[in-house]
């Protein structure tokens, strides 16, 4: 019950009244894993990924002159080159034309500096050009052909990135009338028929707050598509330098064009030496909207463990997308470790220290109150 005089607040005052109604400052309740020591390497997801968890870490074990930044690259690639569970590197995810396109970003935690490329074509190693942005530009993210272009200059190959089977992928989906799809307010009705599409216009209705059926059309599921898997890396150096990187090959059958949280910094991966680091993978085009990785590293600074910074990540997203599926992995500097997800059960690998080989931790999903994340948020669910 809020009492009476909060009533003069107003309506301005909702959303710092919700904030504080659902994440409250709290000191840290959740135990984090602890550190297995130094070097450390953390990532999204067990099963083929941890070929990647234990090429980063063997990378740093065998040699101490290989950085932070050399294992983050060597643990991404190797994904890349294995083609992990079919959602990184070539021959993965084709979009509507049944071509495969890659995204990827590194980061060094001690500039804060960055290098991404994203809709990468006919180039199979992403996570290297992308480290290309970051050591021999004064940019941080390239696109599309342009991004090939600087690529070929740099000494990379063209090559094809479809195989035979993203093709088959692509033509059974077309076959199955494009089911599911990204497309939402278009006519003919992208829930039972291919494109072309027309736009169907909508408005707004000219209110300082849009109405709650154009919300409704905007937040309209486009897919039931289940691959939104990346592989998002950290990695801290027996020094206690982080750094961190994802790869990715997007959503199977994006819109041409498409980009997802993967190469942008502070939503598919973040790292700041001072504090730590974060990785996440999901349905990208919702988690970028939270910049999700960045907010776990701050909620680090803040004093939570990782564990609770994870979760109060998770937790922001599914308040407004209850059915998100997302997953986030966090480590502070010292390696302890913890990590949050919502929609399935999420896995993520560690290997640090005297650790033999790849350890997989489970995470279950989030609790989640279905409605009462928006229904709690109106007016009159707060009696103002």
């Amino acid at each position: 019950m809020i009492t009476p005089h909060l009533s003069k607040i107003g309506h301005a005052a909702l959303p710092i009244l919700s904030y504080l109604l659902f994440f409250p400052i709290t000191t840290p309740t959740a135990q984090a894993h602890p550190s297995p020591g130094l070097p450390f390497v953390i990532n999204t997801w067990g099963g083929a990924f941890t070929a990647a968890t234990d090429a980063a870490y063997q990378a740093l074990d065998a040699n101490r002159s290989t950085s932070a930044i050399d294992a983050v690259e060597i643990g991404c690639a190797t994904c890349e080159l294995n083609q992990c569970d079919g959602t990184v590197g070539f021959g993965g995810s084709p979009d509507e034309l049944c071509d495969t396109s890659l995204d990827a970003m590194i980061m060094d935690g001690t500039s804060m500096k960055s290098g991404a490329v994203a809709n990468l074509r006919r180039i199979k190693d992403a996570i290297a050009v992308a480290r290309h942005v970051l050591e021999h530009t004064t940019h941080s993210l390239l696109v599309g052909d342009q991004a090939t272009q600087f690529a070929v200059e740099n000494g990379f190959h063209e090559e094809e990135l479809a195989t035979p089977e993203s093709r088959a992928k692509c033509d059974a989906w077309t076959a199955a009338r494009c089911q599911a799809n990204y497309r939402i307010n278009v006519t003919p009705d992208p829930t039972t028929s291919c494109g072309p599409y027309t736009p169907i216009p909508i408005a707004s209705g000219g209110d300082a707050i849009p109405s709650a059926r154009y919300s409704a059309m905007l937040a309209a599921a486009g897919t039931s598509a289940a691959s939104h898997d990346t592989i998002s890396m950290v990695v801290i150096h027996a020094s206690g330098v982080m750094a961190a990187g994802t790869s990715t090959n997007g959503a199977s059958h994006k819109i041409p064009g498409r980009v997802g949280d993967g190469p942008i910094v502070g939503s598919g991966s973040y790292v700041d030496g001072d504090v730590g680091g974060c990785g996440a993978t999901g349905d990208g085009d919702i988690m970028m909207r939270f910049l999700p990785c960045y907010q776990a590293v701050e909620n680090l600074r803040r004093g939570m463990t990782p564990t609770d910074a994870a979760e109060d990540v998770v937790r922001r997203m599914v308040r407004k997308y209850p059915r998100i599926s997302s997953g986030i992995v966090v480590v502070n500097n010292r390696g302890e470790h913890g990590a949050a997800g919502s929609g399935w059960t999420f896995t993520y690998a560690v290997r640090g220290g005297a650790m033999a080989a790849a350890e997989v931790i489970t995470v279950p999903p989030v609790e989640v109150a279905g409605d009462q994340y928006h229904s709690a948020l109106r007016p009159e669910a707060l009696e103002l």
